[in-house]
């Protein structure tokens, strides 16, 4: 019967749920911007990793690594579309 019990998923949800009450402490509390946003985007991507390993089974497939790598680009993209649109809009260079 323990076999059958999803603790991996209830854990992950629990999970989620804390990493939502942080997020949403930013709204509440009067940190500052800089505070604030560095919270916000550490537990976006803490959720994003808990989603995809925990309740996507990103792990437990035989090409687990291409997933990874996969999601390693993606990020990297994303970063580099932020600070390229930052460098260009923002800082007007």
């Amino acid at each position: 019967m323990k076999e059958l019990f999803p603790a991996k998923q209830i854990n992950g949800f629990v999970f989620s749920l804390l990493l939502t009450v942080i997020a949403l402490s930013v709204y509440f509390l009067d940190l500052s911007f800089t505070v604030g946003i560095t919270i916000l985007i550490v537990t976006a991507f803490v959720q994003a990793l808990v989603q995809l390993v925990v309740f996507m089974h990103a792990g437990e497939t035989k090409d687990r690594w291409a997933i990874y790598a996969n999601v390693y680009f993606m990020i990297f993209i994303a970063i580099v579309t932020i600070f390229g649109t930052l460098f260009l809009l923002v800082w007007d260079m």
